[in-house]
């Protein structure tokens, strides 16, 4: 008979459609594990607002688990050592996880594996966050990509995505289960309650995950395709964190919008909103494809001649920005909203984000860390993606002279103002602009001749 099998949970809070959760449950006993090792993840450790959500979700999973038969074990410290001793403790004779793929977690898990493998172990990870995983995706030369729309055509080559697994009905646990820590002892929750609006916007979880999508398929997918973009309605799916933190799989996701729309092939769903949605799905496999294969872009530009942009040294326009005190009521209020809620918009993000790298000229790194630390969706690859997007710095990036302007953007997608009056604190003392616009371009056009000249 197999001894018990470790299942390391990690960005995979669910138990439905669990590749590891699945194959450890064939096997016979689990034992469910998550171990808080922040540490091995620096620079890019988890943010506040990323270790708020986490401390909801791991409650939501610890009785999931538990109401399926077994319970989860909380345990701090290096992982490696940590498995060794559950490992010990539980008479286990097997690990298994589902795969991640920032760049330190990458060098952690290699070893890990190796090592555990070494001790006797039978060791395996799966994909369990991806349609398709970045090392299966090239170019006809074998190359990665750089550019999203042939990427996006080479997806919608393939075949379809698995479906999805539901998770098992029962879970048979060990007889005596390791200790476990308390979730309250990881000190996730912040000491001075700025949640609060949080706590009212999201239900994080598995089951919050699922209703999510339902509303979405329900109300939203229709008109997904132009209300995306309006920051004043209810037009997203606002699955990113759930995304993010494994609590609803991307296969889940895939499968039930084709679902919506008759079970259509992707390739085969053109037009709507529909066929706007899988392909934002797209994009998220496209960051990480990108992070996997240039994993310097955490810290550096892609594009290396961007090595040499003249940033600004603007601490007080970068805390104006932080705070929401710009002057222009389309970026103080997605600031507000990222503040209170642990999220913005996508169009007001790219808006924001423009706003920093170049009405400020401060640098795409100072805001990539003030959005790594206030999101509750922080996904390192996306994060990535969007910033040197933004900067014109990365792969298949805006380029760095289109700069939006803020007032026409507040007026093309927040027309009536209503977003902007939700959260822009707009009234009397409402600050003036802190920059020209209109100068502020020139300036940053100026900026740009210093990297593009003598190419």
């Amino acid at each position: 008979m197999n001894g018990p099998t470790i299942v390391w949970f990690r960005s995979d809070l669910r138990l439905d459609d669990n590749p590891a959760l699945v194959a450890a449950a064939a096997r016979g006993r689990v034992v469910p594990v998550f171990i808080w090792a922040p540490d091995e993840e620096k620079p890019w450790e988890p943010g506040a607002a990323s270790r708020w959500w986490l401390h909801q979700s791991l409650e939501k999973l610890a009785a999931a688990l538990a109401k399926a038969g077994t319970p989860l074990v909380i345990r701090s410290g290096a992982s490696l050592a940590t498995l060794r001793a559950l490992a010990k403790e539980s008479g286990a004779t097997g690990v298994v996880w589902n795969r991640r793929y920032e760049p330190a977690v990458i060098a952690r898990d290699t070893k890990i594996k190796k090592d555990l493998a070494a001790d006797g172990l039978a060791v395996e990870s799966f994909n369990g966050s991806l349609l398709f995983e970045p090392m299966h995706v090239a170019t006809k030369e074998g190359r990665p990509y750089q550019v999203f729309t042939p990427f996006w055509r080479s997806l919608l080559a393939k075949d379809e995505p698995a479906v999805p697994v539901a998770a098992p009905r029962r879970l048979e646990g060990v007889e005596r289960s390791p200790k476990s820590q308390s979730i309250e002892s990881l000190g996730l929750l912040p000491e001075i309650a700025w949640d609060g609006t949080m706590v009212k916007t999201w239900t994080p979880g598995e089951a919050g995950g699922a209703k999510r999508l339902e509303r979405f398929l329900d109300k939203a997918l229709a008109g997904y395709s132009t209300d995306r973009d309006r920051p004043d309605h209810e037009g997203t799916s606002s699955l990113s964190p759930h995304l993010h933190f494994g609590e609803i799989s991307p296969r889940r996701v895939w499968h039930a919008v084709r679902e919506a729309v008759g079970g259509r092939p992707a390739a085969k769903i053109t037009g709507g909103g529909a066929e706007a949605y899988l392909r934002e799905l797209g994009w998220r496999e496209f960051a990480n494809h990108l992070l996997f294969h240039f994993p310097h872009t955490t810290d550096a530009p892609l594009r290396a001649d961007y090595a040499k942009f003249p940033w600004a040294k603007d601490p007080v326009g970068l805390r104006a920005w932080q705070k929401g005190r710009t002057g222009f009521p389309i970026v103080d209020a997605g600031m507000r909203q990222l503040w209170a809620t642990g999220w913005m918009h996508n169009r007001v993000r790219m808006i924001v984000a423009s706003f920093l790298v170049k009405d400020l000229r401060v640098s795409w790194l100072d805001g990539a860390r003030w959005f790594w630390d206030t999101l509750v969706d922080a996904d390192l690859a996306a994060n990535t993606l969007g910033w040197q997007w933004a900067a014109g710095c990365g792969a298949d990036a805006a380029p760095y002279f289109r700069i939006f302007n803020p007032t026409s953007q507040g007026e093309k997608f927040d027309p009536d103002g209503a977003y902007a009056g939700k959260w822009a604190g707009l009234g009397p003392g409402y600050p003036e602009p802190i920059v020209d616009h209109a100068e502020a371009r020139k300036l940053a056009l100026a900026a740009l001749q210093t990297v593009t000249r003598g190419r």
